[in-house]
Parts: C-alpha cells; sequence; structure tokens
C-alpha cells in the first residue's frame, strides 16, 4: 500500500516536473523515420532560400539604377519582405532538417525549452512580418497614388528603411509575449517544430487570438487599400487624356503588389482561420490538419521573391516581344474600359478622382495648390504664437 502510493506521488511530482513545452495532452509521438520527411524539408528549405536570395541580388541591382523615390522606396519595402523571408527559411528550415536528419531527442537536448521557445517564437516573428508589411505597402501605396504631389507621400529611403523596422518590432514584441506569461510555445506533431499551444487555457486562447486576429486584419487593410488605389488608378491610366503623366512603374508595383497580396491571403488564411476557430469553438485540436495548414502557409516564403522575378515588365517584355506595353495601346484596345471604370469610380471614390482630374488637367497649378497648403500649415503654430 505504502509503496505504491510512494508510486504515485513519485509520478505525480515527475509529471510536475515537465517543462512546459513538452507537457502534451496527447501520447507521446510516435516518430517514423523515413528519408521522405528529410528530403522534403531539405529540398523546400534550399529552393526557398535559394529564391530569396536570387530575388534579394535581383532587387538590389533595380535599386542602384532606379532614379524615382516611390520606386526606391518600395523596393526597399519589397526587400525587407524577402529578406525577411530568407531568414525565416534559414532559421526555422536549419532546426527542421536537423531534426530529420539527426534525430534528436528535445528533452535530452533541450530540456528548459530554450530551442522550442526560440523555434516559436520565429515561428510568430517570422509568420506575421510578411503579412504586416503587406498591409504596410498597401497603405503606401494608397496614399502614393491618391495624393499623388503631396509632399509627405515622397516617402525618403530612410523613412522606408525605419518603417520596416518598426514592422520588424512590433512583430518581435507580439512573439516575446508568450515569453512573459500570455499563452506559451508548445512541441507540436510530428515532433519536429515548436509553434504556440493551441488549448482551452484562457492565456493559450488569448495569444492564439491575437495571433489570428493580427493576421487576418493585416489582411483585410491590404484587400481594402489595394482595391481601392487599383480602381484608382485604372481609372487614371484608361483616361481619354493622352498629356497623362505616364505611370508605367505605378502600374508595375501595383500587379506584384497585389500578386504579394493573394498568395499571402492563399496560404495563410486557412491557418490563420483554423486557429480562430478552434480556440473560439473549444473544440479539442486536429494536430495533423494544423501541420497540413502550417506548411501551407510556409509556402508564402517560397513563392514570395517569385513576384518580383517574374513579374517585372522587362521580364514580360522578354516573355511577350510581340506585344506593345506602351500605355496608349494598351489603353486603345479596351475602348470601352474608360467609360465604365469613369462610371464606377465616380460613384465611389468621387472626392479623390475630381481631384485627380484636376491634377491630370492643371498640373502646375495643382502643384502651386499643394505647395500654398503645406506652407500654411507649417507657418500656422508660428503665426499663433
Amino acid at each position: 500500500m505504502d509503496s505504491s502510493l510512494f508510486d504515485i506521488n513519485k509520478t505525480s511530482a515527475s509529471s510536475n516536473l515537465t517543462p512546459v513545452c513538452f507537457s502534451i495532452n496527447s501520447t507521446p509521438f510516435i516518430l517514423n523515420h523515413t528519408i521522405t520527411p528529410a528530403y522534403f524539408s531539405a529540398v523546400f528549405t534550399a529552393v526557398g532560400l535559394s529564391s530569396n536570395l536570387f530575388a534579394l541580388v535581383v532587387l538590389a541591382k533595380t535599386f542602384h539604377r532606379t532614379k524615382s523615390r516611390v520606386r526606391s522606396s518600395f523596393l526597399l519595402f519589397l526587400g525587407g519582405l524577402v529578406f525577411t523571408d530568407f531568414m525565416g527559411l534559414l532559421v526555422t528550415g536549419s532546426i527542421v532538417v536537423s531534426f530529420h536528419i539527426t534525430h534528436f531527442n528535445w528533452r535530452q537536448l533541450d530540456p528548459h525549452c530554450h530551442l522550442c521557445n526560440f523555434m516559436g517564437m520565429s515561428m510568430v516573428f517570422y509568420g506575421l512580418c510578411p503579412l504586416l508589411l503587406g498591409a504596410t505597402m498597401a497603405v503606401e501605396r494608397f496614399v502614393g497614388i491618391n495624393r499623388p504631389f503631396s509632399r509627405s507621400t515622397s516617402m525618403s529611403n530612410s523613412r522606408a528603411c525605419s518603417t520596416v523596422a518598426m514592422v520588424w518590432v512590433t512583430a518581435g514584441c507580439i512573439s516575446l509575449l508568450p515569453l512573459a506569461g500570455l499563452g506559451s510555445y508548445r512541441l507540436q506533431f510530428p515532433g519536429s517544430w515548436c509553434f504556440l499551444s493551441i488549448s482551452s487555457k484562457p492565456l493559450d486562447m488569448t495569444f492564439g487570438l491575437i495571433f489570428s486576429l493580427v493576421g487576418l486584419l493585416s489582411l483585410a487593410m491590404s484587400f481594402l487599400l489595394n482595391t481601392v488605389s487599383v480602381i484608382t488608378l485604372m481609372r487614371v491610366c484608361c483616361g481619354q487624356d493622352s498629356a497623362q503623366r505616364r505611370r508605367d512603374h505605378e502600374v508595375e508595383m501595383m500587379v506584384q503588389l497585389i500578386l504579394i497580396m493573394t498568395i499571402a491571403s492563399v496560404c495563410w488564411c486557412p491557418l490563420l482561420v483554423f486557429i480562430a476557430q478552434t480556440v473560439l469553438s473549444g473544440s479539442e485540436l486536429n494536430v495533423r490538419q494544423l501541420l497540413v495548414w502550417l506548411r501551407f502557409a510556409t509556402g508564402n516564403q517560397v513563392l514570395d521573391p517569385w513576384v518580383y522575378i517574374l513579374f517585372r515588365r522587362a521580364i514580360l517584355k522578354r516573355m511577350f516581344p510581340k506585344m506593345d506595353w506602351s500605355r496608349s495601346s494598351i489603353a486603345s484596345l479596351y475602348p470601352t474600359i474608360s467609360t465604365s471604370f469613369r462610371k464606377l469610380t465616380r460613384a465611389s471614390l468621387g472626392g479623390t478622382l475630381d481631384r485627380l482630374d484636376h491634377v491630370r488637367t492643371n498640373p502646375d497649378k495643382a502643384r502651386e495648390e499643394e505647395t500654398s497648403l503645406n506652407v500654411s500649415d507649417s507657418t500656422a503654430p508660428f503665426d499663433s504664437i
């Protein structure tokens, strides 16, 4: 009787000493160490790293050749996105590939959960950064397209770099919340990666909702602002005024931004919705479905660089050399687009488009108005003194 009680107390004490990241409410993982997971992880990581590295080289060359401040700031945002994807694959991929190759024991290698917490933080940080950067780029293009002659839209390179750094800091602060007690990171099925704990505990539920809602709100903001920007840009580009300023680079940037938003939405929405739905419904976590949606989400880091690699005017001209890429020829192919978008956008964006019409017909006067407005705003405090 006494020995059995001793065994029970001993088992209870050992369970209480189990680190948080290993306290899984299910049976231990039965790992099947085959060549397939290691091969898939290694190839996936290698393809992603090489793609992002190639995109970084192309972006650097284009940045040094460009003379437009608007385009250079957009390239800095895009470079920050590609660099983030590169580092995300490098950090998380190296841990997963090492596990599949060496078959290390997490409890022996990481008894205090330092490595598991680091990987969980990396998954959250490198997951939120592309979504937040996409929303930031959407805001920048929305302001730049709808107020083309405003001084505040001419973002300097230093300001663009500071904005990217602020996005990194924001995502980093969110990823540090479990270390401050809000939520936790756990070893996930099949035992090769760590991620936020999705359970019925209040703190885990709160952090899971924060992660999913921040991602979903970023995607929603990107969709809304990009939709308005595309409508406005097509309204201007398809106008009948042949003397309007060329917007080739703005169209190119918007096409790339729309593709980035589409890829992020397709890759991340299933995982974000799955986490939010599981937390809010209080249902049992489907670990295999979580793994499927997470692998789906990591495809975003591989596809992002190919948006800039392939969808550039230089590449498209080589792929379709017989097509006339001038604005006038594209507008003449669709003469009804101008009238349709004129009616559509006039009803939804009347004030903004009236301003754009005024800018197109009287560019010199528009600049004078913007200059006088900025001067009056800057001198107002001194007049009050």
